[in-house]
């Protein structure tokens, strides 16, 4: 009998390579920026409308405070009711400094005081109304540009504009519930601020 001879297996059939698709030309990383950067809210458009609300509570306040009291201050080493009116109306001289690029700290806080409570009222409605109309129009770029400021005793630096005009928006905030408590202390009545209080109920 011959012998059995083992069969041979065919040899395997290459496996062809699926076909690669070409590449998507990537994204410029400057063009994929720009494009962020213009989807990106405006900061100063958040700002103006923070400010504008919460300049018309503070001018609640002012106006409710009693002007034949302008100069009280309940210890010798406090501020003086007319100094605080003063200050909001300052600090939004600051803020718009800022909004329009040129922080001149130098000149900054040279505004003489005013007459009366009154008067102080005016200049502090007035700058408000500047200040918002400039951040409306101001570019986006602007909010991170840097400008000379206080960054500590006797020390100063490079802060951020935008940073600088929330910082006098917070301070009026601050300054506003001094004032409301100096309103109860002389016998006025204190608005509505975040909520009812005693004189304004809801």
């Amino acid at each position: 009998m011959a012998a059995r001879t083992k069969g041979k297996k065919a040899p395997a059939k290459a496996k062809k390579s699926p076909a690669k698709r070409p590449k998507k030309p990537a994204t410029k990383p400057v063009k994929r920026a720009a494009s962020m950067a213009a989807a990106a809210p405006n900061p100063w458009k958040a700002y103006a409308d923070g400010l504008e609300r919460e300049a018309a509570t503070t001018l609640k306040v002012m106006r409710a405070f009693p002007a034949e009291h302008a100069a009280f201050q309940p210890h010798p080493r406090s501020t003086s009711a007319m100094k605080l009116f003063h200050t909001f109306a300052v600090e939004q001289g600051v803020a718009l400094m800022c909004v329009n690029g040129a922080l001149d700290l130098a000149n900054a806080f040279s505004a003489p005081p005013p007459a009366s409570l009154g008067s102080a009222i005016d200049a502090f409605e007035r700058t408000v109304a500047a200040v918002v109309a400039a951040a409306r129009k101001a570019p986006a770029a602007r909010w991170a540009q840097p400008q000379p400021f206080f960054t500590g005793p006797k020390q100063m630096g490079q802060v951020p504009g935008g940073m600088i005009a929330e910082m006098m928006l917070w301070d009026q905030i601050h300054h506003r519930g001094q004032v409301s408590v100096y309103l109860r202390m002389v016998g006025g009545k204190v608005p509505s601020i975040y909520g009812p209080s005693a004189d304004e109920p809801w």
